[in-house]
């Protein structure tokens, strides 16, 4: 499946966004294969977790420059509007209010990274910034269990 390269861009304003879910940390190259495993699982266990927001739709989180070990990695969370009774395996991460720069991906999922590139240089010719030390989330549109057709909504955290 191709990706769909007319994709819109725009800024967005967030509120508070408040997730659990499962945190995969490992090598750079492994996130493409760990993440759809850790998806798969939060699909499965997402009847667990208190306060589901949207049906269950997964949203990733992870901030391109950590400042600690605290922030490495990738979340794949649901969104909630409370936290309430977390299992004892899963994580909370609570993304403060933001500005970004959004696009739409539509397709595999090893393509996302020429979405990022494409809205980078959108940034860029906007005269905005990129804000690297910020949270970045990922809202997938569909059931993203399908690593060669995923559809979802990219958004890169920019500065004020």
């Amino acid at each position: 499946m191709s990706r769909d390269v007319n994709a819109q861009k725009s800024v967005k304003e967030l509120g508070e966004v408040k997730l659990v879910g499962i945190r995969v940390v490992c090598a750079e190259e492994k996130y493409i294969e760990e993440i759809p495993k850790a998806a798969k699982i939060l699909k499965e266990r997402t009847n667990e977790i208190k306060n589901v927001l949207f049906s269950g739709q997964q949203v990733g989180a992870f901030i391109v420059e950590e400042s600690s070990p605290e922030e490495d990695g990738y979340w794949v969370c649901v969104q909630v509007d409370e936290y309430k009774d977390i299992p004892e395996d899963m994580s909370t991460l609570t993304v403060p209010p933001h500005q970004y720069a959004t696009i739409l991906h539509n397709g595999p999922n090893y393509q996302i990274k020429s979405s990022y590139e494409e809205l980078h240089q959108w940034i860029a010719i906007q005269g905005l910034k990129r804000s690297n030390k910020s949270w970045n989330l990922e809202f997938y549109l569909r059931d993203n269990q399908n690593p060669d057709n995923v559809r979802v909504e990219l958004f890169d955290s920019i500065i004020d």
